[in-house]
């Protein structure tokens, strides 16, 4: 038996995709599994070092739990994002490319149907509930025993119904909750109270003013439109924190807390210029909590290089179901050991919605980041998301320097590669591609992503590859 665990480790630790068998580790009652997703949060969080966050009860979940510094989305859209989470599945492999509403048939393939996590935990026994959106599909093919649908920044009501659903499953749960905080509301307003309403039914009680909150660290504009944008988004946060601290004090009144493994996690970064539908820090790096009975119990934070595609492959062990799935994911339990931890970890994009077509890959190691813009000189990025005027607030200020330019320009017209040096730039403004002195560090990460989209099967591996998955762009 010890050999046999010793031969899994090095399979692990040499294969990113790989086939995975699952023996339970608990040998009483499988543990109940919570799920709980963000909507365009990043790391604006006390428990992550940002003094303006005011997100008491996620701090608090932190306080037990292991929380992972370097936690990363697998794209970072909505949809895509989730689908790597159902399936344990880059998009490149799930066929969710891009946003599930762009009307052009984003959705995973039909052989992952039977093999999303409602699918695998529902065959195992397990009621299965979400509230929020799903945004995967095709959405029939989620088996979920309960549908909590509503407004999910309407944080009391959804605690209640959740709350409901914790007293009366009956046998070992599944429940991925959804809210929609700290995504815009509306159609991408530009006008900062509209996009983030400073309250939403009396919360946050106390929001924060404008004054008390500073420029994001990965835009550096510290212009008034752009500061009280940043001060509403933080109210939402806060008010997803009240729901999320809501939430748990349901669990703990089911008595089920002390056997549900609790996973937090964002679906990608804060929707601004420089953040979301992009490969820098920003858009990819996400908080993520781990609270898993008799494993993470305690305060605990660990540097090692997760992925949210290590989801299922965590789900599936904690309830132990030995099942073979395919995955390029791999248990967030191996970050006990870091002789098992990545050396490097790869991140990409496709679409958001139907336009436009800007593909990337992005691959990091404990240092050092590599962005290939695979259409670079041919097309152009998005020069802005969901509202915010972050580049024309730069391009057209007279004010602003030449190098703030050249860096939102560079967002919005990628050069082929992009190399960071994330322990001394970690919001990534000095492209080093062309330093003579980091040749080196440029190679070998090139090797190493060719190396994952190799082991991936990834599509984009070639021109014509390229050129079939633009089929789905709208002019």
């Amino acid at each position: 038996m010890a050999f046999l665990r010793f031969l899994t480790m090095v399979l692990l630790l040499k294969f990113s995709s790989i086939i995975i068998s699952i023996n339970p580790l608990y040998a009483d009652e499988p543990l109940n599994i919570l799920l709980i997703t963000a909507d365009d949060l990043g790391m604006q969080l006390g428990c992550y070092g940002d003094n303006a966050a005011k997100t008491p009860h996620l701090d608090k979940l932190a306080e037990r739990s292991r929380l992972f510094e370097n936690a990363y989305v697998a794209q970072a859209s909505c949809s895509p994002s989730r689908s790597a989470m159902f399936t344990g599945l880059y998009p490149h492999t799930n066929g969710q490319y891009g946003l599930l509403n762009a009307g052009v048939g984003f959705q995973i393939h039909e052989n992952l149907y039977d093999k999303t996590i409602p699918a695998l935990l529902k065959e195992a026994g397990y009621t299965t509930g979400i509230s929020g959106k799903l945004h995967v599909g095709p959405e029939k093919t989620f088996p979920f025993d309960e549908r909590i649908r509503g407004d999910s920044r309407d944080v009391k009501v959804i605690a209640e119904k959740v709350g409901e659903f914790f007293k009366t499953s009956d046998g070992p749960f599944f429940f991925m909750a959804n809210y929609s905080d700290p995504h815009v509301y509306g159609r991408s307003p530009r006008p900062p109270k509209e996009a983030f309403p400073t309250q939403y039914k009396g919360i946050p009680k106390s929001p924060l003013k404008i004054g008390e909150v500073s420029a994001f660290p990965f835009q550096k504009l510290d212009h008034p439109e752009e500061i009280e944008r940043i001060t509403q988004y933080y109210n939402a946060c806060s008010r997803f924190d009240v729901g999320v601290g809501l939430l748990l004090d349901e669990l703990q009144a089911s008595g089920h807390a002390d056997n549900t493994l609790v996973i937090f996690v964002s679906d990608h970064g804060p929707p601004f210029y420089r953040g979301k539908t992009t490969c820098y820090e920003a858009g990819v790096k996400v908080p993520m909590l781990l609270h898993w009975p008799g494993k993470f119990e305690k305060a605990d934070r660990s540097p090692a290089l997760v992925s949210t595609v290590d989801i299922l492959p965590t789900i599936l062990e904690a309830a132990g179901i030995q099942k073979d799935v395919q995955t390029q994911g791999r248990s967030l339990s191996t970050s006990l050991d870091p002789a098992q931890c990545r050396k490097t970890l790869a991140t990409e994009f496709h679409y958001h919605g139907s336009s436009p077509y800007f593909p990337r890959r992005s691959i990091r190691d404990e240092r050092y980041k590599l962005i290939h813009n695979l259409l670079a000189n041919e097309k152009s990025a998005r020069t802005g998301v969901d509202g915010d005027a972050a580049y024309e607030l730069v391009i057209n200020d007279p004010e602003q320097s030449t190098k703030m330019k050249q860096v939102y320009q560079r967002a919005a017209n990628p050069p082929e590669y992009e190399l960071y040096d994330l322990k001394a730039d970690p919001w990534e403004f000095d492209n080093l591609i062309d330093n003579p002195d980091h040749q080196n560090v440029k190679a070998r990460l090139l090797s190493s992503l060719k190396e994952w989209q190799q082991e991936t099967d990834d599509p984009l591996l070639t021109r014509e590859g390229i050129q079939t998955m633009s089929r789905f762009e709208k002019q």
